[in-house]
């Protein structure tokens, strides 16, 4: 079985690029990179552009293109430190509420205690009563 290359497909804009990096090489003098006949090269008036699509075709440009790959990595890591964050966060709502909870017990247990919430209620207006004149206490 014959070892067959596997030709790169390139977009649009990379060919542009590769062809117009190249050009601008061949343009300032750079060598030629496949052996073209002198009557070939009259023939295209010695176009540093149809060269490079020439080298280009013949797949012996030593230019490569990268291509970056997704950031999915970062984008679940992302997402899990969010989910962590919100499960903290009812962690600490559910501590308060649980706080709150206790609180109201307490609050029911002294009322009950002192007598309920009538007893409390008395205490508090026997308190909030206003001092008696002079008239009212020789009276």
């Amino acid at each position: 079985m014959e070892a067959r290359e596997k030709k790169e497909v390139y977009t649009k804009y990379e060919k542009a690029r590769i062809l117009g990096a190249r050009a601008l090489q061949i343009s300032m003098n750079a060598p030629l990179l496949l052996a073209i006949p002198k009557e070939k090269l009259d023939q295209i008036n010695y176009d540093p552009l149809k060269i490079a699509e020439l080298e280009f075709e013949a797949g012996i440009l030593p230019i490569t293109v990268r291509r970056p790959l997704p950031q999915r990595e970062e984008k679940e890591e992302k997402e899990e430190a969010e989910e962590e964050e919100i499960e903290k966060e009812l962690e600490l709502e559910e501590r308060a509420g649980e706080e709150q909870t206790k609180a109201k017990e307490k609050v029911v247990e002294e009322v009950a205690e002192t007598g309920g919430v009538e007893a409390a209620l008395e205490t508090e207006e026997t308190e909030t009563e206003e001092p008696a004149t002079e008239g009212e206490i020789s009276e």
